[in-house]
């Protein structure tokens, strides 16, 4: 079964696309999702979260992203090894959840494809790009955050200008219509 990359930076419209392939059939991995849960729920990865970022990244057993995310995007030393942590984790997740997948593909929705070298797993990769003022209006419209911090978590994913020539597909999110025809060109050449 062939693997689909799908990425984008931070309010490029990664979830809007992933909804897309869902409705075409295509079984979509969120791959930020099911690492939120590792986090919550794996006890091997919560006691290594634990030693490298301290007590407080846990409320009552419950992940404290606000606190985990303030250190680790002030930090890029720590969110290097947060994510040696996590994205071996969610590897053997995918991995497993994939052999339950039926179809030609499956898509792997995930922030940093290209920066972890995760694309080398794919057989294709979508970027999804979009001007970063509309994702800065976008994540201020859909998360409690300053422009400040989006600015922050931007500055630890690389520039869609490195990530285009890495990309098989660039999808381009100026509006929903463009992004569906895109999509189903993308799915035809994938599908064959």
């Amino acid at each position: 079964m062939k693997v689909v990359g799908l990425t984008g930076g931070i309010g490029s419209g990664k979830s809007t696309v992933a909804k897309i392939f869902e409705q075409l059939g295509v079984a979509v991995y969120i791959a930020d999702s099911e690492a939120k849960k590792l986090m919550n729920e794996d006890e091997s990865v919560k006691k290594q979260i634990i030693e490298l970022l301290g007590n407080d990244s846990y409320i009552k057993g419950k992940l404290n992203r606000d606190y985990i995310a303030n250190v680790v995007f002030n930090d890029s030393s720590k969110l290097l090894q947060l994510n040696a942590i996590v994205h071996p984790a969610v590897a053997n997740h995918f991995e497993c959840w994939k052999s339950n997948q039926k179809g030609n593909y499956v898509v792997k929705e995930t922030a940093i494809l290209f920066e972890n070298e995760g694309h080398k797993q794919c057989d294709y990769t979508i970027l999804v790009s979009a001007p970063i003022e509309t994702r800065i209006q976008r994540i201020l419209k859909r998360d409690k955050t300053t422009r400040e911090d989006i600015l922050s978590r931007m500055n630890n994913q690389w520039e869609d200008a490195l990530k285009i020539p890495l990309a098989d597909f660039v999808i381009y999110n100026k509006n929903i219509k463009s992004v569906e025809n895109q999509i189903h060109k993308i799915h035809k050449k994938i599908s064959l």
